[in-house]
């Protein structure tokens, strides 16, 4: 089932996909669903429903990130050997863990504002693994049964602002709109294999990045096990898997970074594309 959001920021409601591609709405269905939202019990009356017999959206609205605020916006830096290696950075022992400030937190059409002063944006797509149900020190074997789902996520970076300004990366890593998230939620049971899916870049029409998750260092697997042994992760919560290589920062001979005006499509196999375009802050 992809599910998905929409609304103004901060005002948005559930929706469903159907197999024509159009939404729709999820508000009379609600009422009589039970359970934690994303949680097993909540997602499993949503599938039982006749998503075609649901009304129409009739009017269109803007499409917001495809799951609520979380509680934890949680990001995985170099799992990717190839992406390591373009940043001349080591192949990490242990996964890199950094949380991304909820104000980066927007929707899949949304623009994506440049910072005054920033000078190295750079982009980076990723699988999202989206929690379904708290989840506190789970084994790798019990990892997937807390799993709602996926999604796309580009983690927008200001590469000055995460090296050259000081502390951690969380200065380049936060900034407003730096972290779409959606068109929609795919529940699980449509991936059966997270590991196999293709995921790509494309800057003005140009691919950029051109990668498979079957690269990753550490799997979702293991990922969700292991975040889970220093924070609980909550209903909602987003753990962004890592980008592969082709990212602005990693171009030869020069690296490429973006700037106000230009076009980006960013897209995970199975789960959507987002699109949008990049203004001044």
């Amino acid at each position: 089932m992809k599910l998905l959001r929409y609304g103004e920021t901060g005002e948005e409601k559930w929706g469903a996909l159907d197999a024509a591609g159009k939404i729709r709405t999820l508000d009379d269905a609600l009422v009589g669903v039970s359970g934690g939202v994303l949680s097993p019990e909540w997602l499993g009356q949503l599938q039982a429903l006749d998503v075609e017999a649901l009304p129409l959206l009739k009017t269109p609205r803007r499409i917001g990130p495809a799951v609520p605020r979380p509680v934890n916006f949680v990001c995985v830096g170099l799992n990717y050997a190839d992406h390591a290696a373009e940043t001349g950075a080591k192949i990490p022992k242990e996964p890199v863990l950094f949380l991304k400030s909820l104000s980066a937190f927007s929707g899949p059409y949304d623009d994506i504002s440049i910072p005054p002063g920033a000078k190295q944006t750079d982009w980076e797509v990723e699988l999202g693994v989206v929690i379904g149900t708290k989840a506190t020190r789970v084994s790798e074997a019990e990892a997937m049964a807390h799993v709602a789902g996926y999604v796309v996520v580009n983690d927008v970076s200001e590469r000055a602002y995460q090296k050259e300004r000081g502390g951690t990366w969380d200065k380049g890593k936060g900034c407003d709109t730096f972290g779409p998230v959606g068109p929609y939620l795919v529940t699980k049971d449509e991936v059966p294999d997270p590991q196999t899916l293709a995921l790509w870049t494309e800057i003005d029409g140009k691919r950029m990045q051109d990668s498979n998750t079957s690269n990753m260092i550490f799997g979702v697997r293991a990922l969700v096990s292991y975040v889970s042994q220093f924070f609980t992760l909550y209903p909602g919560d987003i753990i962004s898997t890592g980008t592969p290589a082709g990212v602005g920062l990693g171009m030869k001979p020069e690296p490429v970074f973006l700037h106000a005006g230009q076009s980006l499509r960013v897209g995970v196999q199975g789960l959507g594309e987002q699109v949008y375009k990049t203004v001044g802050g």
